[in-house]
């Protein structure tokens, strides 16, 4: 969460909707009519041009706008601060932490607080109660400075905790940084306007512009534990004690005859069970299937022939495109549903349609692990449906997903594709898995593959396979 302090002030007073001359600027000072185009703004007028040109003062003359007028003077924050003294204002941080698998809560107040105590980063570093001046010194920053055109703090809260009962140690650690850069971009302010009735009818305003500094508390948490109350460690200790006798009593029996026994070829083969290659373990999602297929051997047909195991701790959300619509009305849900299952247009099989694919628009392609449909049987391809195009294709989905997961990317032409692309992937294995925690070994079919390429395609095709693109 946030909070936010006011330090500066410029307020703009009587403002009624009128004509009036535009504040002086290269693009407004005029000299005739010339100069003054009607009906024409810009993004940084206050107000719409009548045509006219019109004096400012006793030296310059602007274009006359339709705007709440006197316009707001476009100068600089007075400094010092107007309310600077907010350096000595505090703030109490309420913060509590919650480690489920634990079934664990902590609170950052001590259970006794000293309600006079200040944070400092040596005598009282557990102190919930912060000086707005010392979190800016923290951050190596200058109160007085910043309080001029604002900025943005941010107040790290590090839960670094061992829940072990030998070495517990469960506090918070602080840590202040400054967000906004004050090089190119300093300063954090915006405007806001108290509205009046006057007598004859009409509506008069005030429009303060107001800068502060704008507080973002950024909570972390890692936990370490071993939870053993003392009679399961009595337990473990007696289980280590046996398992380490059957182990002895084994390897003296490998030197005897004991050692070419069935049971001992058995044990020993279990014991130094290989794994599969980790390229192997490959997650397949169909449409028409409930559930998630866990393949762990080599390939010897197309992805799509080879059988697998049923993978219970990842069930698919939806069996198939046309259930994963949610309203709050029936009517609603009723019309969702069924422009969910609807194509929104019929697609003729490729014809160079693959003997493994089951939808007729899958590529052609000679990687056995690429060889993957969205289907088991025969029947509309999932990329022909509505959901598909809202949840995997939309750009305005992907836009969201991005500023979610990095809110300070800032999306060019050179690199959108890329970016649109890599996160269309990763939407597809959120719906079809239901979680990202496959997101390295969850294969996406063909179809759906090249349906996300070919809307956000590469400058140069030349792509390299389902996961090393």
């Amino acid at each position: 969460n946030s909070f936010f302090v006011m330090t500066n002030i410029i307020k703009t007073e009587n403002q009624l909707e009128q004509e009036c001359p535009e504040y002086p600027s290269p693009k407004t000072i005029c000299s005739s009519v010339k100069s003054c185009e009607k009906g024409t703004v810009d993004v940084h007028s206050h107000g719409i041009q009548t045509g006219r040109c019109v004096r400012y003062n006793t030296t310059v003359r602007t274009c006359e706008v339709r705007a709440w007028c006197p316009v707001e003077p476009l100068e600089n924050p007075p400094e010092p601060a107007v309310l600077r003294s907010s350096e000595d204002f505090t703030v109490l941080i309420k913060n509590n932490i919650h480690f489920p698998e634990f079934n664990y809560t902590v609170l950052n107040i001590p259970p006794i607080l000293n309600t006079s105590c200040t944070y400092n980063k040596k005598t009282s570093p557990q102190c919930p109660i912060f000086r707005l001046g010392d979190i800016l010194q923290e951050a190596n920053q200058n109160f007085s400075e910043v309080a001029v055109k604002g900025g943005i703090i941010a107040i790290e809260i590090n839960w670094d905790c061992n829940l072990d009962s030998w070495f517990y140690d469960c506090s918070p650690e602080y840590g202040f940084r400054r967000l906004d850069d004050k090089k190119i971009t300093p300063g954090f302010h915006f405007r806001y306007a108290r509205y009046y009735k006057l007598p004859d009818g009409k509506e008069q305003r005030t429009l303060f512009k107001v800068y502060g500094i704008r507080f973002d508390v950024l909570v972390f948490g890692t936990v370490n534990a071993i939870l053993f109350p003392y009679g399961g460690r009595r337990k473990l200790a007696i289980s280590l004690a046996v398992a380490i006798a059957i182990e002895l009593a084994i390897c003296v029996g490998k030197c005897t005859s004991f050692g070419k026994s069935p049971f001992y070829r058995i044990y020993n083969r279990k014991k130094y069970e290989i794994l599969p290659y980790s390229r192997q373990v490959m997650y397949v999602s169909y449409i028409d299937e409930p559930h998630v297929i866990l393949i762990q051997k080599s390939l010897k047909t197309s992805l799509q022939h080879t059988e697998g195991t049923i993978d219970e701790s990842h069930p698919v959300k939806f069996c198939d495109a046309g259930r994963c619509s949610t309203s709050e009305s029936n009517e609603n849900h009723h019309n969702e549903q069924y422009q969910l299952r609807q194509p929104l247009r019929e697609e003729t099989s490729s014809p160079n349609s693959q003997e493994w694919c089951c939808c007729g628009n899958c590529q052609p392609t000679e990687k056995y692990h690429e060889q993957l449909c969205c289907r088991r049987k025969e029947g509309q391809c999932i990329t022909t449906t509505y959901s598909f195009q809202q949840l995997v294709l939309s750009s305005e989905t992907l836009k969201k997903a991005l500023l979610y997961e990095q809110p300070f990317l800032i999306l060019t032409d050179d690199n959108i594709n890329k970016e649109l692309r890599h996160v269309a992937y990763k939407q597809y294995i959120h719906w079809r898995f239901g979680s990202l925690d496959l997101e390295d070994r969850a294969v996406i079919p063909s179809c759906c593959r090249w349906k996300i390429r070919d809307t956000y395609p590469k400058a140069i095709n030349n792509y390299t396979g389902f996961n090393m693109e």
